[in-house]
């Protein structure tokens, strides 16, 4: 393993993040603010609550998966992007680094941005709601393995993507309306029977049920399958990744 390759790589993006700071970090931070003063303090308080919870924490679990979602698949794929775009990728390609340490690099780095930028937002849930979290490791676990998996995720829309406009459309089209509509601002037990069971066809509905579970020890869904439709989604994209560099798709071209 070439470690000093995976940490070049690794410190590239990292300090990429640090360079655009307002955008990388305190952008995000600031709307997902304005969720919880809007639903949270403004017209929360005038809502029930949702299984006992008030519904300004209720939605903190969902925010988070919201932002987590979109920032990895934002990150990962312009860290790829942007060298295919300036011709950059094939000195890395031509460089004695193997995929495995070429994903590791961009998709590591990726995650952790997502990661801290979820740390950063639940600290700022905190000034707003009362947040408790029941299960500390299983939150830390759904928030490693989804950061983890929308990176790839996004490293595979990167390397698809033949424009700036095609590396927007994934994300704006498909995974925000998927995250809006995956219970991250109700309960999908509130919906009738044939939207609910509709609703079960959205992936990112057992992602928000896993993440919320591990706050508040409730779900819509077992805890056990959404950790399993995680690791499926986590398998579905190390196998397109595998695929990728095993065919040149879009690399050597």
């Amino acid at each position: 393993m070439n470690l000093h390759a995976i940490g070049a790589i690794y410190r590239f993006e990292m300090a990429r993040t640090f360079r655009t700071i307002l955008q990388s970090i305190v952008s995000p931070v600031i709307s997902t603010s304005l969720y919880f003063v809007v639903f949270g303090a403004a017209i929360g308080s005038r809502i029930d609550q949702i299984g006992g919870i008030d519904y300004g924490a209720f939605i903190v679990p969902g925010l988070i998966m919201l932002s987590l979602l979109t920032q990895s698949i934002a990150n990962a794929s312009f860290g790829i992007f942007f060298p295919r775009f300036s011709g950059t990728i094939y000195e890395i390609l031509s460089a004695p680094v193997s995929t495995l340490e070429i994903v590791i690099g961009y998709v590591g780095a990726a995650a952790t941005k997502s990661i801290l930028l979820a740390l950063i937002i639940l600290a700022t849930a905190t000034l707003f709601v009362p947040v408790t979290v029941a299960h500390p490791f299983w939150m830390l676990a759904f928030l490693v393995l989804t950061a983890v998996t929308f990176s790839l995720f996004g490293f595979v829309i990167g390397i698809w993507a033949q424009g700036f406009e095609q590396l927007q459309l994934v994300p704006l089209l498909i995974v925000t309306p998927l995250a809006f509509l995956g219970g991250s601002f109700y309960s999908i037990d509130m919906l009738p029977p044939l939207w609910r069971a509709v609703t079960l066809l959205n992936p990112v509905v057992y992602l928000v049920s896993g993440f919320r579970w591990s706050f508040y020890g409730q779900a819509d869904v077992g805890v056990g399958i959404s950790l399993g439709m995680t690791l499926v989604f986590l398998a579905v994209c190390l196998g397109a990744i595998h695929w990728i560099f095993r065919t040149g798709y879009r690399l050597k071209a």
